[in-house]
């Protein structure tokens, strides 16, 4: 596939064998030529596990201290008084059997689904539909609750799901390119710390092998995982 412009000039920028320090990628980052659009900022971190193995998925949630730099879109399904405190929290959608059957029709545009309890013999339904799309509430990361006003503001604020993939790499955004240096650096280290508490048991030999922090459009720069963490 052939590159941008932009592209092969942020690529030029740095060296591709070097692993780098957080704040000097962040740099780097910041001064890359920018598109249109701000770009988000991700990471991939490429962990020692095999995921076929159910002792060694790697998953969990994290409270970024910057948030992601846009408007989480929330979807609760709830009834009577908890659906009346998500709305006073802030989802942009509250419904029971009324929204079960608009995703069934096919709608998922939302960032974050949170259920009450009582829901989820109704939410259950549309396992197929919300889980490959990461949709999915689950008591594990706090999205499937009776206290939707905490679960609601906690994602407004920049709260993230991660999980590892089938080829073991966990694959985030963690902000916009507008951010300034230091907030990528911090929602950076809090994200790896994340990640390395959520270390299974299981695993042997190396955990963490790569990490790599890009922007939408732009390169990849491999990052030194010894000095990521905070």
């Amino acid at each position: 596939m052939k590159q941008s412009r932009r592209y092969i000039e942020n690529l030029d920028k740095i060296d591709r064998n070097k692993e780098y320090d957080l704040d000097e990628a962040a740099a780097l980052l910041v001064g890359f030529s920018k598109t249109k659009f701000d770009e988000s900022i991700e990471m991939a971190i490429n962990l020692g596990v095999d995921p076929k193995h159910a002792d060694q998925i790697v998953r969990g949630t994290v409270s970024l201290p910057n948030g992601i730099g846009k408007d989480i879109r929330i979807l609760v399904f709830a009834k009577d008084d908890l659906a009346e405190e998500a709305e006073k929290a802030g989802a942009d959608y509250v419904g029971a059997k009324d929204m079960v059957e608009k995703v069934q029709s096919g709608w998922t545009d939302v960032d974050v689904v949170i259920a009450a309890p009582d829901m989820m013999a109704e939410v259950g339904k549309l396992g197929k539909i919300l889980g490959p799309r990461g949709l999915m509430p689950n008591p594990k990361v706090g999205t499937v609750t009776a206290n939707i006003s905490k679960a609601v503001e906690e994602s407004k604020a920049g709260k993230i799901e991660f999980r590892v993939d089938k080829n073991g790499i966990i694959h985030n955004s963690i902000g916009k390119l507008s951010f300034e240096k230091d907030k990528i650096v911090e929602n950076a280290r809090v994200f790896v710390d994340a990640i390395l508490k959520a270390k299974p048991q299981a695993v042997k030999g190396t955990y963490m092998k790569k990490v790599t922090i890009t922007s939408t459009m732009g390169p990849g720069i491999k990052l030194d995982k010894a000095r990521i963490s905070g």
